[in-house]
């Protein structure tokens, strides 16, 4: 009995030690976790010049779901980045006005964990989420809406302009970088923790031991590359750095002028194909192939693309619990929509 005992304490300091040699790799690759504590958490993602606040983010969350910051009043935020997908849409080039599909045959990213990103965009144009905010809005296939119809329609709607001055003060000016920088603040708080992360963070058990096997594959493959920081992604990379994309031919995106592509989080993977900047791979195991081939020069197996699709499922977080929120009502002043 007492060496049954010795063996069953051996072991379990044996897999112990395992796994904090494993989280020590990890970190020695770049992986970080997402902060447990909500002291920590604010640290990186508040901004001490506009800072988060519940009356700022219940009416950040308005304006992500309301349609009439579209032309056609059809098309929100969450028509593209839909909060019950994944933070994506599923369809492997997104839709916008007049039903048009992205010219260049561009795939919508997640919005989940995007305040983590170091460039928004798969171009990297924008530095932060309340500069992207303002592109799509903006953008003909998308919700095609000039900033001052954005502006008009939310001043005609009196209950607006009153949670503006709530949450910003009496003096507040609603235009549209206001009406933006909103949106970018409720979308901040889009954080997921997972599993993955209680593991960083010391926790032994919170990966079971196929998933910390998927893990030390994918660390030893070089996907920590790109995939790397909290949101395991998020940063401008070279594309197609040992082998041609097998879909490059798929719109006609190359990047932005030195060919770097912003990397994909890898956060929340499993729900958000189609995958690539063109959405052309459906199945988690075929992206994790084609990606050793194109960025890594090498032959992920079927085995192992499997090992690591096992840690990449871990990396699905708990979503913070959004309620589909009651949009004030437009007025006789409200522009009408238009679909040219």
């Amino acid at each position: 009995m007492k060496l049954k005992i010795s063996l069953v304490v051996l072991l379990g300091a044996s897999s112990l030690f395992a796994s904090s040699e494993l989280v020590t790799k990890a970190k020695n690759a770049g992986l970080e976790p997402i902060p447990s504590s909500k002291p920590e958490l604010m640290k990186l993602i508040d901004d001490k010049k506009d800072p988060i606040t519940d009356a700022k983010v219940e009416l950040g969350k308005k304006l992500y779901f309301d349609p009439r910051l579209s032309r056609s009043n059809l098309i929100s935020c969450n028509t593209c980045h839909n909060l019950g997908l994944g933070g994506a849409d599923g369809v492997p080039a997104a839709i916008g006005h007049g039903w048009t599909a992205n010219p260049h045959h561009l795939n919508s990213p997640t919005v989940y964990n995007s305040v983590f990103f170091k460039a928004q965009f798969w171009d990297g144009r924008s530095p932060h989420l309340a500069d992207q905010a303002q592109g799509p809005v903006q953008a003909g296939p998308e919700m095609a809406a000039p900033p001052a119809l954005v502006e008009e329609r939310i001043n005609s709607i009196p209950a607006y302009v009153d949670e503006f001055k709530n949450a910003y003060g009496k003096d507040v000016k609603v235009d549209f970088a206001k009406i933006t920088e909103t949106i970018a603040t409720f979308e901040k708080t889009l954080v997921t923790p997972s599993r993955f992360d209680k593991f960083l963070s010391g926790d032994s058990k919170a990966l079971t031991k196929e998933e910390q096997e998927g893990l030390t594959t994918f660390i030893d493959k070089g996907c920590t590359a790109c995939h790397t920081g909290i949101a395991l992604g998020g940063t401008m990379q070279p594309f197609q750095v040992a082998q041609q994309y097998k879909f490059t031919n798929v719109g006609d995106f190359k990047g932005d002028k030195n060919g770097m592509v912003k990397t994909p989080t890898l956060r929340n993977i499993t729900e958000t194909a189609p995958y690539f900047h063109n959405g052309q791979i459906w199945s988690l195991n075929d992206a994790v192939k084609e990606m050793g081939s194109v960025q890594l020069g090498i032959t992920i197996t079927d085995a192992d693309a499997a090992k690591i699709v096992t840690f990449l499922k871990a990396l699905k977080g708990d979503k913070p619990a959004i309620v589909y929120p009651q949009l004030p009502e437009s007025t006789d002043k409200t522009p009408k929509p238009s679909f040219d």
